[in-house]
């Protein structure tokens, strides 16, 4: 009798391991969707949020949103609170900072902020009894791109460097929140390999041969390096950039001047592809989430490769 049991139990174990293997393991889809983004820039640009000036409770309903959304994720706050606080004369502002360690014992100790604003204006001119600067394009739209990247790298877990994601608030000020964030960063004498901004991402171009432009262009080898890891044109050139150096009017800047390291803004927007730039018509229905999605679906594993690279290989250029 005993020796029955035995062998029920033996053929149970092998049947159970058999089904094992054989199973069919559908694999894991990491790529952000459409409907995810215009989730996250419908809430930023809503009409409740007063176009999220710094010091109001639009900004502070934001900041409450982007915390919830990089605790989902699984990026935990890089300070005390995922809030990183500072004055803007007397008004109370904060930059909302994500971490995702590094799994490398090594390259864990180098890191890679992405980045984008999430303040905007908050009121503009009165059109159509509309007077609420939404700020869909600039830059929830940005905004959607840092939070979607911290989905892809707290789903997959595998940065070998550690990450940073981040939204600067008082970038219409002035870049106030990424100086100060670069200067605390720079203080603690943080190892920053190189800092990849988002801004204005929402609509695309109809006469370039690349899906967004990098300010800076020739500031570094990101442009090459991105492409290189992409196998196409996925960032170029913006004579219309460069005309305006948009290069120092975002928040890559700060971070460029502290830290002397690639500090760039991928944007697809340099002011000639849209007409509602610090307007009440900056609206949800403006922005194009197909294009978006798939800019942020391509940035992803580029950022990854850069994310995993044995040595860093992203320089300044020696101009």
């Amino acid at each position: 009798m005993k020796k029955i049991i035995l062998l029920v139990a033996v053929f149970a174990v092998f049947t159970s391991c058999k089904t094992k293997v054989n199973e069919v393991v559908k694999p894991i889809d990491y790529t952000i969707t459409a409907q995810e983004v215009k989730s996250i820039v419908s809430y930023l640009a809503s009409d409740d949020l007063k176009g999220r000036d710094v010091g109001s409770k639009g900004i502070a309903d934001a900041a409450t949103y982007v915390e919830d959304k990089l605790k989902s994720y699984g990026a935990t706050p890089y300070f005390d609170t995922y809030r990183d606080n500072f004055k803007v004369g007397d008004l109370d502002a904060f930059n909302v900072v994500g971490y995702l360690e590094g799994n490398d014992a090594d390259l864990k100790n180098e890191f890679i902020l992405i980045g984008a604003h999430y303040d905007h204006i908050g009121q503009s001119k009165t059109v159509a009894n509309d007077s609420i600067a939404n700020g869909a394009n600039d830059n929830a739209a940005g905004t959607s791109g840092v939070l979607a990247l911290a989905k892809y790298f707290g789903a997959k877990k595998s940065n070998k460097r550690s990450l940073l994601f981040v939204t600067f608030s008082a970038e219409e000020k002035g870049l106030l929140g990424s100086k100060h964030l670069a200067n605390r960063l720079k203080d603690a004498n943080l190892d920053l390999y190189t800092m990849i901004n988002l801004e204005m991402i929402g609509v695309p171009f109809k006469d370039r041969d690349y899906q967004a432009f990098i300010t800076g262009f020739d500031k570094s080898n990101l442009a090459e390096t991105m492409n290189g890891y992409a196998g196409t044109k996925m960032v170029g050139f913006s004579d219309v950039a460069a005309k305006y150096s948009l290069f120092k009017r975002s928040d890559n800047y700060p971070f460029y001047e502290a830290f002397k390291v690639p500090s760039h803004t991928v944007s697809s927007c340099d002011l000639s592809n849209f007409d509602f730039y610090h307007h009440v018509d900056d609206e949800v229905d403006q922005l194009d989430y197909p294009f978006m999605t798939t800019l942020i679906n391509n940035l992803a594993p580029v950022i990854e490769q850069i994310t995993n690279a044995s040595t860093k290989e992203i320089k300044l250029n020696e101009n």
